[in-house]
Parts: structure tokens; sequence; C-alpha cells
């Protein structure tokens, strides 16, 4: 049998899911609760499969997204940003690790900024007047997406190396 670590399905479970919120956000301007909920309640068989221990790991993953949704209720309260955003990075932030969590959070920021130039500038030369509604679900994807292949492509590249040595 060959030798599978169940946690590459998981994490591509969630870059599907990723996709799926930033296709409909592109599309509709909202994220799913469905697809927040999955993504949450996927979280526990991730933490089993990569061996998290329950003290710190797990708190570590849940003090985090209880971090992560106080500050972004407040942005959401603010109107600067939706609600299926807030619930996306919430559940997010139970999957990645604090330190790569910050690192997706430039990311997103990055890419929301090119989003938000972009939209704008297409809105301004359709001469529209109505308020641009920026699919933030994108950027959050993105980011998200972007820490899966920078962190698992590490790791196949350490993996592969480490094997090669034996």
């Amino acid at each position: 049998m060959p030798d599978f670590d169940f946690r590459y399905l998981l994490m591509g479970a969630l870059a599907i899911a990723l996709l799926i919120a930033a296709f409909t956000d592109l599309r509709r301007r909202q994220i799913d609760n469905w697809l927040n909920a999955a993504i949450a309640a996927t979280a526990p068989l991730y933490w089993l499969a990569a061996g998290y221990s329950l003290w710190p790991d797990v708190v570590y993953q849940l003090g985090l997204a209880t971090a992560v949704f106080a500050v972004f209720a407040v942005l959401f309260a603010l109107r600067w940003m939706g609600g299926g955003d807030v619930k996306l990075l919430t559940a997010l932030a139970l999957w990645i690790a604090p330190h790569w969590f910050l690192k997706m959070l430039v990311v997103m920021a990055l890419v929301g900024g090119l989003l938000t130039i972009v939209i704008g500038a297409w809105h301004i030369a359709r001469r529209q007047r109505d308020r641009v509604a920026i699919p933030y679900g994108v950027a959050i994807a993105t980011a998200g997406l972007w820490v899966i292949v920078t962190q698992y492509s590490n790791t196949i590249t350490v993996a592969g190396l480490s094997s090669g040595l034996r």
C-alpha cells in the first residue's frame, strides 16, 4: 500500500472549498454559510491528521480563531467587511498556524488592495454611480491557497530530500 498522508487529502479539500468561496463571492458577492461551516467542522480532522496536541496546538488554533472573529466582527459592524468574509477568515484560522496566518493576512491585504484598484477602475470606466462591492472572499481564498501551496511545497521538498538520504 502506498504511503499516504491524510493531511494532503484534507488540504486538497480545503483548497477546493476556497476556490468555491472565491467563485461564489465573485458571482454573487456571497460566501455560503454551509461552506464556512464545512471548513470549520473539518478542522479537527486536520488537527488529528497533523498530530496536534490538545495543549498548546489546538488551544492556539481556537484562540486564534476567537481573536480573528473578534477583530473582523468589528470590521463587519463598521460595514467594512462582509459577514461571509468574517466567517471564512475565522474558519481558516482553525486550520492555519498563527505564524502562517499572519503571513496570510499580509498576502490577503495585498491581493485585496489590487482587487479593489482593478474593480474600482472597472467601475469608473463603466461610469457606474452605485457603491462598489469588492468580492473580498477572492483575496481571502487567494491568500489561503498561497499558504497551502507555500507550506506544503516546503514539506514535500524536505520530505523528498530526507527520503533520498536514507
